[in-house]
């Protein structure tokens, strides 16, 4: 590391501990730039390009991560907590959980027991599959396994949410998939319950192009953190929406298909239907 990497280092540092001390002062990107005596332009350009995300969304996610633990107490109302992190009031509170926890601050509050997760089976080309589905979009995409019960999984990271077995456009939608050919994408709404980091590693399952493949270290460097393969491991492997969520297109530097939570059978099935589908 150079002198001027040092340099940036330790500003970037600067600039997160100021951060974790006051984020319930919810400061401004103009305020902690000038703690590290930098204009506002070129400390977002610097934060951006060490710590892989915005000092914007680094803030947001130390004010939900002290939101979520004061929710999962019984004596702070809504109301408290959005005093207690700072924010305006519990409409920022409400906007913060929906775009980065993919639920409303009650909904995470009660373990998503105002939830209703309506839930499906249908066959693919590769296997039965459970599809669940809250107002907002798909939630849960599994294939049925000899290892695995699907509906407990969903059932796990919902615990007090009801459920009920009943088909949705959603799920019509989501079936659609398997169904289409690659020139022909529809669009399908999602709602994630997961962190901000595994969504950035989601969306950047995303974009890779269908009948494509990508390696682990592509996704990180694809994220800015070229360093942070075992974690971008980690959140593929946490998916939980099969297919729709493209887990299966990430493989091995060495060209080895690698794992698949649903079987490299599987994995190596799918890859070859969308090859095929690209020659055609």
């Amino acid at each position: 590391m150079n002198t001027q990497d040092t340099i940036n280092y330790n500003r970037v540092a600067e600039a997160i501990d100021y951060l974790k001390q006051h984020f319930k002062e919810q400061p401004s990107l103009d305020e902690v730039a000038a703690k590290i005596h930098l204009s506002p332009f070129h400390f977002q350009r610097l934060f951006s390009e060490w710590a892989g995300t915005t000092p914007k969304k680094f803030l947001q996610f130390l004010t939900l991560e002290y939101a979520k633990s004061l929710l999962q107490k019984s004596q702070f109302s809504i109301a408290d907590v959005a005093y207690e992190t700072g924010l305006s009031g519990t409409s920022r509170l409400h906007d913060l959980f929906i775009n980065l926890e993919g639920m409303t601050p009650a909904e995470y509050k009660n373990g998503g027991k105002e939830l209703l997760i309506q839930y499906s089976y249908a066959s693919s080309f590769f296997g039965e599959f459970l599809v669940a589905s809250t107002s907002k979009g798909i939630c849960f995409l599994a294939f049925e396994t000899a290892s695995s019960d699907s509906l407990i999984e969903l059932q796990q990271l919902f615990p007090k949410a009801q459920f009920v077995e009943k088909q949705t456009d959603f799920h019509l939608q989501a079936i659609q998939f398997f169904q289409r050919t690659w020139e022909h994408p529809t669009s399908l709404h999602l709602h994630l319950k997961a962190t901000p980091f595994q969504l950035k590693v989601w969306e950047s399952l995303l974009k890779i192009p269908f009948g494509e493949v990508a390696t682990y270290g592509a996704i990180a460097s694809k994220i800015n953190n070229p360093t942070a393969q075992r974690a971008v491991g980690t959140a593929i492997g946490s998916n939980p929406v099969a297919y729709l969520i493209p887990c299966h297109r990430v493989i091995q530097s060495s060209g080895q298909i690698g794992g698949y939570k649903w079987g490299p059978t599987r994995k190596s099935a799918i890859l070859g239907w969308e090859s095929a589908l690209l020659t055609k």
